[in-house]
C-alpha cells in the first residue's frame, strides 16, 4: 500500500471505510495537522515518563481523541 499524507487530496483515493471523501479546505488540512501535532507531542511527553499499564491507557486515549478530533474536522 502507498502512503498518503493524511492532509494530501489524494487520500480520497485510499479508504477501506470511508466510501466518499470531501477535498479538505487549507484551513482544515492546518487544523488536522494542528492536532496530529498536538497529540504527538504528548505522547512523546509519556513515552519520557516510563512504561506502566497507566501510561498505556493514556496514550491510547490521546490516540482515540486524536482519532475522534480529525474525523469531526474532516467529516
Amino acid at each position: 500500500m502507498t502512503a498518503i499524507d493524511s492532509a494530501s487530496d489524494a487520500r480520497i483515493t485510499n479508504s477501506v471505510m470511508r466510501h466518499e471523501y470531501r477535498i479538505l479546505t487549507d484551513d482544515e488540512k492546518e487544523r488536522m495537522r494542528q492536532i496530529k501535532d498536538q497529540g504527538a507531542a504528548f505522547l512523546t511527553l509519556l513515552g519520557q515518563c516510563g512504561a506502566s499499564r497507566e501510561l498505556s491507557i493514556a496514550a491510547t486515549k490521546m490516540e482515540e481523541a486524536v482519532m475522534w478530533a480529525v474525523k469531526h474536522v474532516t467529516k
